[in-house]
Formats: structure tokens, C-alpha cells, sequence
């Protein structure tokens, strides 16, 4: 008789996060910010509020909060994407 390994406990708690974490609109940004955004501006800026589909961005510098407003149609539109909603009509980027 063969026998199998026992599955790695982290595959476990995955599955269980995946099925009681909140369905908010800021988690699954945060879920997924950097493929979203890259990974340049993901290093430098994160996702920290979500409000009536306006996204609260905190950046590591103000000139990082002032490109990422320049650039907040083309995010939004990139989030909205990757989320397969139009959850977001709004960034709002500030400095640390």
C-alpha cells in the first residue's frame, strides 16, 4: 500500500484564509495591487483605505503621490481589470 504525504499545513491555511477572508473591495486590491499597478510602484505605494470607490494610496515620498495622481485614470483602470469590476472610480494618493 502506498502512502502519500501529509499536506504541508500552509496549503491548509491557505485554502482556509482564501475562505474566510472578507470579500471587501480594499482587500482584493491589496490582493492584487502589484500585478495590478507592477511591481515599481507597488514597492513604493500601498493600498491602505477604500470608501464609495475612492482608493486611499499611501506612497513613500510626495513626488510618488504626485506621479501616481498624474497616472490615476490609467491605475483605475488597470485595478478595475484585474478586480473584473468596476469597484473603483477614484485614487486618492498621499505622501507617508
Amino acid at each position: 500500500m502506498s502512502r502519500t504525504a501529509p499536506r504541508p499545513l500552509s496549503l491548509a491555511l491557505d485554502d482556509l484564509t482564501a475562505t474566510i477572508a472578507p470579500a471587501s473591495t480594499l482587500a482584493r486590491v491589496q490582493e492584487v495591487w502589484e500585478r495590478a499597478v507592477g511591481p515599481t510602484i507597488a514597492s513604493r505605494a500601498r493600498p491602505t483605505a477604500e470608501r464609495d470607490g475612492v482608493l486611499t494610496v499611501i506612497c513613500e515620498a510626495s513626488v510618488w503621490a504626485q506621479e501616481l495622481d498624474l497616472m490615476s485614470c490609467e491605475l483605475t483602470a488597470s485595478l478595475n481589470a484585474a478586480l473584473g469590476a468596476d469597484a473603483l472610480r477614484e485614487l486618492r494618493c498621499r505622501s507617508a
